[in-house]
Formats: C-alpha cells, structure tokens, sequence
C-alpha cells in the first residue's frame, strides 16, 4: 500500500494543521456592482468602466493591482514584506495579472482556474503557508465585463441579444492577504475539485455547465470530513447564478444533503433584480468581490462563524466551442472559520 500524506483527509481534501490567517482583503469594483445591494461594502467603486485608462484591458489590470496593493497597504506592509503573489484573470495569457505582476515587485505565481481562481489562490496561497515555504502570501483575481464579452462572445458595441440564463460578468477585482499568524478568519481545510463535463455545449450557460462540478466538490468535500451542510453557517457557490445554484441545490438532495437553509451563491446576491443580469453574475471578480468584501466583513462581526466557499469555473475558450466541443467545469472549496472554533 502506498503511504498517504498526513495532512490528506478522504480523496481531495487538505487539513492544514497551521490555519492562515486572512489578515486583510480589499475590493474594486464597476459602476453596475456599486448601485448592486452590497455596493457599501465595497472598497472602492469606479466611475466608470475605463478607470482612467484607454482601453477595458487595462482598466481590469489596473484593477487588479490596486486591489492588491490596497489588500497589503491596510496591514501597513510594502509589497517587499510579501512572499508571493498569486493571481489570475478571464482573459488569454491572464494578462491583467500579468501586468499587475510588472508593476508589483513580489515574485509571481499566475493561477487560471477560470471563476474558481480566487478560491483556487486561497487554496494554493495556504498551502505553501502551511508547508513552511511562505509566511506572508497575497492572493488577487479580477474580471471585466467589457474584456470577456469581447473575448468570449461579441464586441459590446454589436449589441448581442443575451439568452436569459446567460450570466453578467462582475466588473471587479479583489484581494486577500494571508500570513501564518495574525488576527482574522483563518483557512482550516481545501477541498480540490476534479473537472467535471457532462456535455453542455451552450457557452451563455455557464449554471447547468459548472452546477455538476459544483455538487461534486460539495458532496466530496462532506465526506472527506464526515460533516454536514449544517455545520456551516453559509455555504457560498462563486457565480453558479440562478440557474446554477437551483441544479446544484437538486443535485445535493438527490445524495441527501438538504442546503435550502444556507447555500446561497455570489452571482445571486451581486446584483438587485432590477439590474437584470438575467441570471445573474459571473467572472472571476464576482466570488472575489462578494468574499473579499461583504462575506469576510460578516465574519469579523461574528454573523458568521464557519462558512464553506465553493469557486465554480467554465473551463471554455472560444477556440473549443467553435470547434463544437463541451464545456469542461471545475470547483475548489476552502473552509474559513473564526479563530476561537479551532
């Protein structure tokens, strides 16, 4: 029998037996996301899409890299303090965290994970906390509205009509600091997802594709840990929208997980329904915004005390789909918990 890593619990989850701490975390986000329900609980909110520079790409760059250095700037440390950075965005080459990366002097490790970016980072991010190579680790992601309609679909200016279970992509940007010791919620448990592709070939339908996967990582991360959904008081999906969460939900009950009571999604709250999203928000920038800003906010107030977040990515270029093939999903879940319940 092959020896089996001690910090392994069931097939793909992590316990790691020093939790990160999430020192800080910060968030920027569009003009739509700020008239959203949580607009106040943003860092920042822009005026407009272009954030001061001449094209959408850069405007997602320059995002990304202030939300980090924000994120580091609230503890009163200088990207010098920093270990690593660690980030991803929607578009090819992830070059807004690319380019986030050359103005931001901290050695660099880019993440693509697609919308499960931010959770994959807070994942990766722990794991070299907890291994003893980092002791301080930023983690940062981004999306854009206008770059990925013009990447994944059409030019905003054609004026595409959208399916009504199509997603909007959340203009935003966040960031999270995690270091080894320090004040804050801290990373108790990862669970790595596993791609998922049960056939959907509709790229506007981003919820039934990652809906799948969702309940996959869900399901094994209970069983790993031999818990239950009401031992957390939020489970939180990145963007599975409307669609999304309502298959996943049916998923989890078919295995007898019932999560009417505390599974919500990102892409669900983001927007009012007077903003009509459709079915709601997407991008890597939605869980990012939602976690690094409200959801993190709620901990520290004691509204939450454990809560189970689920980043969900369509793993999709514009190549595969116009070669007619499936959309791949995948999910990560990290744990975050209160310090005082370790």
């Amino acid at each position: 029998m092959l020896p089996q890593p001690v910090k392994k619990l069931g097939k793909q989850t992590l316990q790691f037996a020093q939790p990160p701490v999430i020192l800080s975390s910060s968030c920027i986000v569009g003009p739509m996301e700020g008239k959203g329900p949580y607009g106040k609980a943003f860092d920042y909110v822009l005026e407009d899409t272009l954030f001061g520079e001449k094209t959408w790409e850069k405007a997602e760059s320059k995002m990304l890299r202030e939300a980090i250095k924000l994120s580091i700037q609230k503890v009163n440390l200088a990207p010098a303090d920093i270990d690593f950075m660690l980030a991803g965005d929607l578009l090819n080459q992830i070059v807004a965290a690319n380019f986030a990366a050359r103005e931001i002097t901290i050695p660099f490790l880019g993440l693509y994970g697609a919308c499960s970016t931010m959770v994959e980072g807070l994942g990766v991010a722990s794991v070299l906390i907890d291994g003893g190579f980092a002791h301080r680790v930023v983690v940062g992601v981004s999306s854009h509205h206008n770059t990925a309609e013009r990447q994944y679909r059409f030019p905003t200016e054609q004026g595409g009509q959208r399916p009504m279970w199509a997603q909007w992509t959340v203009t935003g940007a966040g960031s999270a600091l995690l270091v080894k010791e320090g004040s804050g919620p801290v990373i108790t448990h990862l669970t790595v997802g596993q791609v998922i592709d049960l056939g959907v070939k509709d790229a506007n339908d981003m919820g039934t594709c990652m809906a799948p996967a969702a309940a996959d990582t869900i399901i094994r991360h209970f069983q790993d840990l031999g818990r239950q959904p009401a031992d957390y008081d939020l489970i939180l999906s990145g963007d599975l929208g409307s669609v999304g969460l309502k298959i996943t939900k049916e998923l989890l009950k078919i295995e007898g997980f019932e999560t009417e009571n505390n599974f919500t999604d990102c892409g669900v709250m983001i927007y009012a329904p007077e903003q009509d999203t459709h079915a709601g928000g997407s991008g890597c920038g939605c869980s990012a915004v939602m976690v690094c800003g409200p959801i993190l906010k709620r901990m520290t107030e004691g509204i939450y005390r454990r809560i189970l977040v689920v980043g969900t990515g369509a793993l999709l270029s514009p190549l595969t789909v116009n070669q007619g093939e499936s959309v791949p999903a995948i999910a990560h879940a990290v744990v975050i918990e209160a310090q005082d319940l370790r």
